[in-house]
């Protein structure tokens, strides 16, 4: 497919009209699509046959400081995942603590048992008490 003549230039005021907030066609997003979109041009335009304008492009986004509409959300993302995995860290400690005191508690509970069930111990009766049988149910 065969470029149309004033690509370039459209290419180049789509991009000035980004910059400077003004986007007519597209969503004013700082990314190639948007970029392509604004220019009415394919993709592949800016990516293959006019790189110069897309560095070009990405170039002024960085001396103004801007980033990308994209590169906003994923720096979103990457702060609610370290305030996630924070909180996980934090679960995790708390896991392991109550993990530590259960099994004291049952080690406790085994000697406990453990004691009363020694034979000839003094002062001790142990008396097996009988099981509770389940109540007959109806038509037995």
């Amino acid at each position: 497919m065969t470029p149309a003549p004033d690509e370039r230039d459209r290419i180049c005021a789509a991009s000035h009209r980004i910059l400077t907030g003004c986007p007519e066609r597209s969503n004013g997003a700082l990314t190639i699509v948007a970029l392509a979109v604004e220019a009415d041009v394919p993709r592949n335009a800016l990516t293959q046959r006019h790189t110069d304008l897309k560095n070009q492009f990405y170039e002024q986004i960085r001396t103004r400081g801007d980033a990308s509409d994209s590169e906003k959300q994923l720096r979103k993302q990457i702060v609610k995942l370290k305030e996630l995995r924070a909180s996980d860290a934090a679960e995790i400690q708390q896991l392991k603590a109550d993990v530590e005191a259960l099994v004291g508690a049952l080690h406790l509970a085994q000697l406990e048992n453990l004691q009363l069930r020694e034979p000839g111990r003094p002062g001790t009766t142990i008396r097996v008490l009988p099981r509770a049988t389940a109540p007959p149910q109806q038509g037995e």
